[in-house]
């Protein structure tokens, strides 16, 4: 029976965590019928509708730049996949969410209620980055400058940490949607051929790069004609890809030097020596974190599961609440989270 539970309810993904391993992982993406709103696919089977819905149908992303958008869609959302990961094996578990740093109390509110709605007890909200740190298993005793940084869908979440708390933050909003964004345009631009968010997605995937290689990699993709309407197959190589995303990974390399200038010296200097740890799925784009190391000059750890240190940590927070006590959570009931 599941008792304690971490989830990250990101941007493109929900993933849920307990006993020691990741239960659910599917995508944020719900089906409703155009009419009544009402939810006809989650998850997976949704994504793959994407683009390819009749006029009664349209595909809901519920979660936009890591902040609920639709609170209905979301808690049904929620819901459905809580089944799906426990079915009737749960009662009153507690449960750690993250969210983006530097949202107010009632962004926090709101997904606490929405996990309660689902079905959850015992609700906490948390920052991403902090999420990170406790599955890092840092030192919290000591005033050490720790730098984090979560490249997700929507969002890069960016902190210094130090005793156990946010010293400087930010959610920057530039992550590894834009990257997909851009290859959509530069296909179009370049090749008059308009693709669609899986495919920009896949060509990401395959031969998306944060930095200049020494071997061309291609891969054919399949589009359809801005001109004439048919459908259109073209080659795509690393060295394009580079081109059509390289702003937005300057963009979030600048993003963290911005909060390096607001840092204290002192933690800077601690960072400096230890570097900065990388996590999130946009961290696994070929070559970012070097990308990042050669921006900022300092070393770039890149963690060995960057897509699930968020819920990791969420869930080792939950084991170890003493990690907790220079962060302003603590475990409660929804009830006492009502904003005066």
């Amino acid at each position: 029976m599941a008792t304690e539970i971490g989830i990250d309810l990101g941007t493109s993904k929900t993933v849920i965590f307990s006993s020691s391993k990741v239960v659910l992982e599917l995508p944020n993406i719900v089906t409703v019928d155009s009419e009544t709103y009402e939810p006809i696919y989650f998850g997976e089977k949704a994504k793959q509708t994407l683009g390819r819905t009749p006029d009664s149908l349209c595909c809901i992303s519920p979660i936009e730049r890591g902040v609920i958008a639709d609170y209905d869609i979301a808690e049904n959302m929620i819901k459905n996949y809580m089944e799906q990961a426990f079915g009737n094996k749960i009662l009153r578990p507690r449960i750690m969410a993250t969210l983006p740093p530097g949202l107010t109390e009632l962004q926090h509110h709101s997904l606490a209620n929405a996990v309660e709605s689902a079905g959850g007890r015992n609700i906490s909200v948390i920052e991403s980055p902090l999420a990170i740190a406790f599955g890092l298993g840092l030192d919290f005793e000591t005033p050490h400058g720790t730098l984090i940084v979560d490249i997700g869908a929507g969002t890069t979440d960016i902190a210094v940490i130090s005793l156990g708390g946010i010293a400087a933050c930010e959610s920057f909003k530039t992550a590894s949607l834009d990257f997909d964004a851009n290859i959509t345009k530069y296909i179009r631009k370049e090749y008059n051929i308009e693709i669609g968010p899986l495919t920009a997605e896949a060509i990401k995937i395959k031969v998306g790069s944060a930095v200049e290689r020494d071997l061309e990699i291609a891969m054919v993709a399949k589009g359809r004609n801005v001109f004439t309407g048919l459908p259109e197959s073209f080659e795509i190589t690393t060295g394009e890809v580079y081109e059509a995303i390289i702003d937005a990974v300057d963009s979030i390399c600048d993003a963290i030097r911005k909060v390096l200038q607001n840092t204290d010296p002192d933690l800077v200097a601690d960072i400096i020596e230890d570097g900065l740890y990388l996590a999130g799925g946009g961290s696994m784009l070929y070559g970012m974190d070097k990308k990042i190391s050669d921006y900022l000059q300092i070393p770039v750890h890149k963690l060995p599961d960057p897509a699930y240190s968020v819920v990791k940590g969420a869930a080792v927070a939950l084991k170890k609440p003493e990690l907790l006590k220079n962060v302003d959570y603590q475990l409660r009931s929804i009830k006492e989270l009502v904003v005066e």
